[in-house]
Formats: structure tokens, C-alpha cells, sequence
């Protein structure tokens, strides 16, 4: 394979103070690395995009450092090595890692991981086998731990994490009811999925009664990805002893404020609620079984999953303002080989 001289990359040029906009980011040329001692050049293939990116613009004490400005944009990634300095890793290896938004980059660090291409597509290395995947696995199954009988409702069903949440409560026995925006979602959450019901939130009026209507023994668990009225619906109507994963509020992501709340933690007290923040990172150490286990749902057809893949790397930043807006239809990728 010949490598080129140069290639394309985004870089953060403004922070947004509420929704980002394209003139936030510069897709500029750049020289393409070379790999060093320990190093490999990986031209992705993949690029993924996902609401936490929009912390990283903001220049704020998180989990994580922010992107600086005219930095590259960070992104989960996966690609193939085309020139190796690492004895683990040979050309023609796919790997997936974060390696931002690039068409060349360099890996070697300890999360650069081999991707199997047998096992599936490799564009699942940034969804139901990468990082939303594991999201959706441990943030069911070890915060909310939902039992045989319960019912599990996921807000954003449709999106990369929640349609898998529900796919698993399934397996899990569980009664699951989704949280989507606009009819095709819906019928995407219910007919392909399996999920038992699924809550069109831009049609109902009344959200609370919807929910009672979907849930007519209330929510045992709730994976909470969206914050904001949805999820303070959701806690007006859970039951005693209910778990709540909270692992997103990608409402509130573009908010210019401070949002009112929290507001019911009352509920929380009398009903002996736990909730509890999560990140996928935090359960790194057990990814291993849980690629395996994942597989094997895929492989038998029992999970599911659909992405939605915009071609070219000029595009990632109007798709990743559509994601925040609810636009995306499945795991959002830029495909750039």
C-alpha cells in the first residue's frame, strides 16, 4: 500500500458556548506521521462519533482532558496498520483505539487492540463491539442488574448504547421499554429489536401517562442517556427499589446554563432508589468475557444493531451536530476508506 504524503484531519478551532457549529472545527492537510520505536501508522477506516465528544470542547474539570484548541478532535477509532514499529502488531492488522478525527494516525499505546474482521463487520469495533457496546453491557448488567421478571427502560433506545441495553434486558428476561424520537425510530425499537414498547417522546403530550400505559408494573431499572424531563418522568413513576445507570445526558449537552435540579431526590429516598454514574472505562479490566459474550449474541442473532455511516471526513462535523440534535439513526460512523 502506498502512503501518502499528506492527509486530512479536524481540529477544534472555537469552544461553543451552547450548540456547535461547523465553523467550531478546521479540516486542514497535515504531513503524515511516522511511526517510531513502539509505534504503529494506522489509516482508519472508521471514525466514530459520540455525544461524550462534546465535553471534550468545553474547557472543564471532567473524567477526561478537554481537546485544545487547534488540537485534533478526540474519536474512538478503527483502521488498518499500514507501516509498524511494534513487533505486536504487523501490516494489514485492523485495531481500534482512540485515535481522533484523522484518515492517519499514530497508535501504540495500551489501548490499541487487535480487531478480529471474522467475527463481524470491523465498523463494530466502534459500536456494538467497542466502547458503546461494553457501555450498554456493564452499565445494565452492573449498575442496573436487572432480574427475570423487571422492566428495564433506556432512553435514546434507538441510538448505539440504548439499543443495545434493550437487546440484553431481553435476554435477560426482562419486560423492556424504549424512549425514541419520530415513528421510524420507534418501529426500528419495537419490530427489529424486539423491545416490547416503545415511547415516541416528540408525539406525546403526556409523558408520564405514556409510561404508565407501557410500564403498567413500573419501571424497575432505568439507563438513563438523555437527563432532563424524559428521565425526570421516568423517576416520577419508579418503583421501590428501583436502579437507575446514568451514563449520559445528551439533552443538556448544548445547554449555555446550569439546568434546574436535582429535583427528585425525594423520590429517591421514599422509593430507596440507587442511582449511580458510570464510565465504561471503569470496567476495563472485564472487557475480555464481555467481547466474548457479546459476540456470541451476534453470532446467534440475538443482538441486533444498526449504524448509520456518513462517507468522507469533511462530513464528520455536520454529523456530529446532527447526533446531538437526535438526527443519527443508529451508531453514527464516518467511513473514510
Amino acid at each position: 500500500m502506498t502512503i501518502p504524503k499528506t492527509h486530512r484531519r479536524v481540529v477544534l478551532v472555537r469552544r461553543p458556548p451552547g450548540e456547535p457549529a461547523e465553523t467550531d472545527f478546521r479540516v486542514e492537510e497535515a504531513p503524515v506521521p511516522e511511526p517510531r520505536h513502539g509505534e504503529v501508522l494506522v489509516k482508519v477506516h472508521y471514525l466514530s462519533l459520540d455525544p461524550y465528544q462534546r465535553g471534550r470542547m468545553r474547557d472543564a474539570a471532567s473524567y477526561a482532558s478537554p481537546v485544545g484548541l487547534g488540537e485534533v478532535m478526540t474519536g474512538g477509532t478503527v483502521g488498518e496498520v499500514v507501516a509498524s514499529q511494534n513487533p505486536d502488531f504487523k501490516v494489514g492488522d485492523i485495531v481500534e483505539d482512540r485515535l481522533g478525527w484523522q484518515e492517519y494516525a499514530i497508535g501504540g499505546g495500551p489501548a490499541l487492540r487487535k480487531v478480529d474482521p471474522s467475527l463481524a463487520p470491523i465498523s463494530t469495533a466502534n459500536g456494538v463491539l467497542g466502547m458503546p457496546g461494553m457501555t450498554a453491557y456493564f452499565g445494565l448488567l452492573h449498575v442496573g442488574q436487572p432480574k427475570p421478571g423487571e422492566t428495564v427502560v433506556v432512553s435514546a433506545a434507538s441510538g448505539a448504547v440504548g439499543q443495545v441495553v434493550g437487546q440484553i434486558a431481553k435476554i435477560m428476561g426482562c419486560r423492556v421499554v424504549g424512549i425514541a424520537g419520530g415513528t421510524k425510530k420507534c418501529a426500528f425499537v419495537k419490530d427489529e429489536l424486539g423491545f416490547d414498547a416503545c415511547i415516541d417522546y416528540k408525539a406525546e403530550k403526556d409523558l408520564d401517562a405514556a409510561l404508565r400505559a407501557a410500564c403498567p408494573n413500573g419501571p424497575d431499572v432505568y439507563f438513563d442517556n438523555v437527563g432532563g424531563e424524559i428521565t425526570d418522568a421516568v423517576l416520577r413513576n419508579i418503583n421501590f427499589f428501583g436502579r437507575v445507570a446514568l451514563c449520559g445526558s445528551i439533552s443538556q449537552y448544548n445547554a449555555t446554563g446550569a439546568s434546574m435540579g436535582p429535583r427528585l431526590l425525594g423520590t429517591f429516598v421514599g422509593k430507596r432508589v440507587m442511582a449511580r454514574g458510570f464510565i465504561v472505562t471503569d470496567f476495563a479490566q472485564h472487557y475480555g468475557p464481555a467481547m466474548r459474550q457479546m459476540g456470541e449474541w451476534i453470532r446467534d442473532g440475538r443482538l441486533k444493531y444498526r449504524e448509520d455511516i456518513v462517507e468522507g471526513i469533511d462530513k464528520a462535523p455536520r454529523a456530529f451536530i446532527g447526533l446531538l440534535r437526535g438526527e443519527n439513526f443508529g451508531k453514527m460512523l464516518v467511513k473514510l476508506a
